[in-house]
């Protein structure tokens, strides 16, 4: 008898939830938007894991999960938390006051190269010629998308080169959390309960960070700011995290940040129908190169 085949991107149970999580995930570049400057950012992130960490224990609830955690999986849960909900999105809405989101969102496109020579160098993953191939093209396709909307940024050399500095920190938290998520420590657990208190930690470290750096909670009572935090508290992370940490589960930390690559792409096609966003030959063709490189890493 022989063995079922791995899945790869392209089985439909990875490939639908790939699906979903790339669009939404394109779309919060947006709201996040909106609600810089109404609020300090670490507010703004410590409300979005708030409600997430509510949403994510009823969904726990829902599922009859395990509430509570056992032995070690309390402080994998604690260090998940402080290097995806807090160190990565302080680190993301800071840079922004720095340097255009466009270019904080495709400077994320590169999270396919530290996820797949983490993946390498602690879980011996091994290497696919075409993965590789592709990946190149696509990091082609995120060069020229970086440069076209580099040359947007308007500022001193200084805040520019710190805008860079906090998203590639941001990067690295994202990737060292992901890499987490596809051990065989993390397939042990409950997803859904590992969730629920990695954005509860996160929560909590984001509140504390936002109450030394910038003093007493401050929040916007607009409807927009509001539906933007249940937005992104639900849609952004409830819904799509235990999607993404399934593919990781699934297929690896390199080819699940293939989302990372698509997202500025879906972020750029909303922008074109919201807010009028104009495509230069430029993006068009790091555009173009992206798809071309996932064509090719996903080719059989």
């Amino acid at each position: 008898m022989t063995a079922a085949p791995a899945p790869t991107l392209l089985s439909p149970r990875i490939l639908i939830p790939f699906v979903i999580v790339t669009l939404i995930w394109g779309s919060t570049w947006i709201v996040i938007r909106d609600q810089l400057g109404s609020v300090p950012p670490s507010w703004s992130v410590t409300y979005r894991f708030t409600v997430a960490a509510i949403g994510m224990f009823a969904l726990v609830l829902v599922r009859r999960e395990p509430l509570l955690l056992r032995g070690r999986a309390w402080g994998y849960a604690a260090l998940l938390g402080s290097l995806q909900f807090a160190l990565n999105f302080n680190f993301v809405y800071r840079a922004e006051a720095f340097v255009t989101s466009g270019v904080v969102a495709v400077i994320f496109a590169l999270l396919i190269v530290p996820n797949t020579i983490l993946s390498r160098l602690f879980l011996k993953t091994q290497l696919d010629p075409r993965f590789i191939i592709g990946s190149a093209i696509a990091i082609c396709g995120i060069v020229a998308l970086l440069v076209h909307e580099a040359q947007a940024v308007r500022g001193e050399p200084v805040a520019v080169a710190i805008g860079f500095a906090l998203t590639v920190s941001a990067v690295i938290s994202v990737s060292m959390a992901n890499v987490m998520q596809a051990t065989r420590f993390a397939r042990a657990q409950s997803p859904g309960t590992i969730l629920a208190w990695a954005m509860l930690f996160g929560a909590l470290a984001d509140a504390a960070f936002a109450a030394v750096t910038v003093g007493a909670p401050v929040i916007d009572m607009r409807p927009g700011y509001l539906a933007g935090v249940a937005y992104l508290g639900i849609i952004g992370t409830v819904l799509t995290f235990p999607l993404y940490f399934s593919i990781i589960r699934k297929v690896g930390a390199g080819p699940a940040a293939w989302t990372s690559v698509l997202i500025p792409i879906v972020a750029m096609g909303f922008s074109t129908v919201l807010e009028g966003y104009i495509w230069s030959p430029l993006s068009i063709c790091g555009a173009v190169l992206a798809i071309a490189g996932l064509i090719v890493a996903l080719r059989r």
